[in-house]
């Protein structure tokens, strides 16, 4: 048996016992998704922080990694972080769950269709709020059994559809199920407001994103050396990236030596006012792809077919006109990166079988001079 199953009702005693304000107030929203969720879900807060009743505040509690992009949140709202890999250290987990307790938030509303017994669900938990609301879970052998009991601690339980549904779709749903109002999906575009400034380009450039924290999804090195290749003369092309990506695959690096070509490490947050001025950004299905899309910036998507029907591409009723994703059908479509085929020059299948040729015709489409 796991330690913090033995230590929760401990520490749960112990919550119970401390002093909170008397009287529950705001909303806690918990959304425990990556980078790309995190700017998925910033799309349909607004519609979440309608539940808030007048002078509450709406806090939404982020993993520490998806935090990065809270940027992007309406102003006003608050951001809680949490490290969940460190919440099976005894005193992090007792300190976050008491923290959460004294909170004593009027409603506690998981947003999550994938959640954990132990996890994002507990932390809902340990607020012991008056009024809560959740989906029905996503369908997880290992868990089925807990979060099936769980079900009948939530105050309201949404059935948001199938296992395969866009994400955006899906929350926007959850809201008009939780508010009473009944509203058509946003488009992947921020609000006004949600937008950061724009930093001006001394040129027109053309923003690379090419790694992915699952190497399988990435499209070789020749592929990026044609398309830059293929820009018009004069523009620039900066590969976005963390430092370390370079480390990780020291092939891109003949890439920096092509004219016009630099690294730009900047991170998400100050990487968002660059992406506002660039041409285009060409990018593997991953959270820098996502965060153009929402700025409204010409976006060429490389994409796996991994989560077709749930990610990308986008439902049509929420697809913008800027992006452009290219993806190659496959009977195992949909997979959610539990490839079971071989991999093909170390990438799935899927990948190895886009269309060079195809790709840089895109390109060339998105970045012609016009008069």
């Amino acid at each position: 048996m796991k330690l913090h199953r033995l230590t929760d009702p401990v520490f749960g005693l112990e919550r119970r016992l401390s002093f909170r304000r008397e009287t529950p107030s705001g909303v806690l929203l918990l959304s425990a998704g990556g980078l790309g969720d995190t700017v998925l879900f910033s799309l349909v807060l607004p519609r979440f922080a309608e539940l808030a009743e007048k002078g509450e505040t709406v806090t939404v509690l982020l993993r520490a990694d998806g935090a990065r992009m809270s940027f992007l949140f309406p102003p006003g709202v608050l951001v809680v972080k949490v490290d969940f890999a460190r919440l099976r250290e005894p005193a992090y987990r007792r300190r976050i769950f008491a923290e959460l307790y004294r909170a004593n938030y009027r409603l506690v509303v998981s947003t999550d269709f994938l959640r954990h017994p132990d996890l994002d669900e507990a932390l809902a938990f340990a607020c012991a709020a008056p009024q809560t609301a959740a989906m029905a879970p996503r369908p997880w052998p290992k868990h089925d059994r807990r979060l099936t009991a769980h079900g009948r601690r939530w105050s309201r339980v949404f059935k948001s559809g199938g296992s395969r549904l866009d994400k955006v779709v899906r929350w926007a749903r959850f809201a008009d199920f939780l508010t009473g109002r009944k509203a058509p999906a946003p488009k992947v575009r921020l609000m006004p407001e949600q937008m950061p400034a724009a930093v001006p380009l001394d040129r027109p450039t053309v923003f690379i994103q090419p790694f992915s924290a699952v190497k399988q999804k990435q499209s070789p090195p020749d592929l990026y050396r044609r398309i830059i290749e293929a820009l018009p003369e004069g523009w620039q092309v900066r590969i976005a990236g963390h430092p370390s990506d370079l480390d990780k695959n020291p092939d891109y690096r003949p890439l920096l030596e092509l004219p016009g070509v630099t690294f730009e490490p900047a991170p998400f947050v100050e990487l968002a006012g660059l992406l506002r001025s660039a041409r285009l950004v060409v990018s593997v299905d991953t959270a820098c792809m996502h965060l153009a899309a929402a700025l409204g910036v010409p976006t060429l998507c490389l994409a796996s077919a991994a989560y077709v029907g749930e990610i990308v591409p986008y439902a049509a009723e929420v697809m913008p006109e800027s992006v452009n994703f290219l993806w190659r059908p496959m009977e195992c479509a949909g997979c959610l990166g539990d490839c079971r085929l071989e991999p093909v020059n170390s990438m799935y299948p899927c990948v190895a079988a886009l269309d060079g040729a195809e790709v840089v015709a895109a390109v060339r489409r998105m970045t012609e001079i016009r008069p």
